[in-house]
């Protein structure tokens, strides 16, 4: 056997360089899969420096709005957590159902508006917040602590198909 290199037809295979990068669907689980990797890298006993919890950064008084005061057992309950986003979502689609219908297709401040870059922004920085927003054009902003605005999260967040949310002011876990 001939242990020479034939340099004459070598073939350059590309190289593979693996970012560990999850590819997700545009569809809702796409949007809470993003949202919750943005918030916390996805994992549900995180606690920021802010005291916001779990995969999606609940704050405290926004999990009391749901019956949950055990933030231990929260933290330690991804169904729980999973059961809380979808319930926050419904009512942050109520809250803002007018301001979806008016504003989704408009462009504020260069910056296509959809229904889950609002549902997103709600997330970040509550409905009034976003419902501000949207009603003074883009004039009236918000950001957090950490520097994330509305902006940022219409943006990012965009372009997901959220219409499996139904809006709803009651919705529990």
């Amino acid at each position: 056997m001939d242990n020479k290199i034939d340099t004459h037809n070598k073939v350059t295979l590309p190289e593979f360089i693996d970012y560990n990068i999850p590819y997700l669907q545009k569809d809702f689980v796409g949007f809470k899969e993003a949202l919750a990797f943005k918030e916390s890298q996805g994992k549900y006993t995180a606690v920021n420096t802010l005291g916001y919890l779990g995969k999606y950064q609940f704050g405290k008084t926004t999990l009391h709005r749901f019956k949950i005061y055990n933030t231990k057992e929260f933290l330690n309950n991804p169904e729980l957590q999973e059961k809380a986003f979808i319930a926050l979502c419904k009512v942050n689609k109520w809250i803002l159902r007018k301001d979806i219908k008016r504003s989704v297709g408009k462009t504020i401040n260069g910056i296509k508006i959809t229904e889950s870059g609002i549902l997103a922004a709600a997330h970040l920085s509550g409905a009034g917040n976003v419902k501000k927003f949207l009603r003074s054009n883009g004039s009236v902003s918000f950001a957090d602590a950490y520097g994330a605005t509305i902006q940022s999260y219409l943006i990012k967040f965009g372009g997901y198909d959220v219409e499996i949310i139904n809006a709803n002011r009651f919705a529990t876990v």
